[in-house]
């Protein structure tokens, strides 16, 4: 009789001990698998198709005789097919803000709001700031775990066959898909979509508009990318030679101008019947580039992180007051 009575004690507290994860752990991990299992495979599959990649191209272009024969000597066909995959792998990093912002962070509030899981919570003698943290910890962790390992590898690639991809470092496709902007990028969306669930408190809804709102603002990012910093200028000879500082370089805009500084816009005197009379009669003598150097690079990117995330922390606060004081 007492074998029985103490045979289903001991197998509740085996279980118990085999279970590594207790209380809002568990929770978090039981009830966000899907997310968890989803951003794992990205982050493999994704880190995997990367190194694949990268390794490909690099044995096509060191067959073809790169890096001692110049790129515009290689085969035409074979730089655009190299540059395409290249290119393929950017965009799939680039769903990524949008995705993170719809499937992560819209409903991380708002289902539980929805379908009562947040009350039940609270009942259980869990604080409901405790309970926000774990919430909030959880998608972040989910976003610095799969941007960063992404984010650092699409990197190393880039920087390996920078020559060969015609995008430009100030490009969506290398800036925005790099870190530290990925992760940064990532995170506003996220926390963007955290806050609209915690005002709309639908789950569906709240996933529709972070769907718009967030692609109205990576629309927006596009436009401010170039206003991170000051684009510096040079001058040259109208019809001479780019200067070495602009190798590497991004042209923002093109001017001609004088001997002494004054510019005029590019196109000035090219529709004239006599374009040399013209820019005699005005002194135009150079060509005038604004540009952002390639060592100006890491402080746009830094630039546009620091925004992004303290855009974020905004996003946070503004969730975790709003849901404080809301009923559940």
């Amino acid at each position: 009789m007492s074998t029985v009575t103490r045979t289903p004690v001991q197998q509740e507290t085996s279980f118990a001990g085999r279970r590594r994860l207790r209380g809002l752990a568990w929770l978090m991990v039981r009830q966000h698998r899907a997310a968890l299992i989803a951003c794992t495979a990205a982050t493999v599959i994704g880190a995997a198709w990367i190194i694949h990649e990268r390794g490909t191209m690099l044995d096509s272009l060191h067959a073809a005789g790169w890096p001692a024969k110049p790129v515009d000597t290689l085969d035409p066909d074979m730089v655009q097919r190299l540059d395409g995959s290249f290119s393929d792998v950017a965009r799939y990093i680039g769903y990524l803000p949008l995705l993170f912002g719809v499937f992560i962070g819209a409903p991380l509030i708002s289902a539980d709001q929805e379908h009562g899981t947040a009350r039940l919570v609270s009942t259980q003698s869990v604080p409901r700031l405790r309970w926000l943290l774990w919430k909030l910890g959880f998608a972040l962790g989910l976003v610095l775990m799969t941007t960063g390992v992404l984010g650092a590898l699409f990197g190393w690639w880039w920087r390996a066959v920078r020559p060969v991809v015609s995008s430009t470092w100030l490009d969506g496709t290398v800036f925005d898909n790099s870190l530290p902007v990925l992760t940064a990028l990532v995170l506003f969306t996220t926390t963007l979509g955290i806050v609209v669930g915690a005002l709309v408190r639908r789950a569906v809804a709240a996933m529709t508009v972070t769907f718009f709102v967030t692609a109205a603002a990576l629309l927006g990012a596009d436009y401010f990318r170039n206003r991170l910093a000051t684009p510096r200028r040079v001058a040259f000879p109208l019809d001479g030679a780019h200067p070495a500082v602009l190798t590497d370089a991004v042209q923002v805009d093109q001017w001609v101008g004088t001997a002494s500084g004054k510019v005029y816009g590019w196109g000035t005197c090219v529709n004239d019947a006599a374009p040399e009379a013209c820019r005699a009669k005005l002194g135009i003598v150079n060509s005038v580039w604004d540009y952002f150097g390639y060592d100006q690079m890491a402080t746009l990117q830094w630039t546009a992180a620091g925004l992004l995330v303290g855009a974020g922390v905004v996003f946070v606060a503004v969730a975790v007051l709003r849901t404080r004081r809301t009923a559940l």
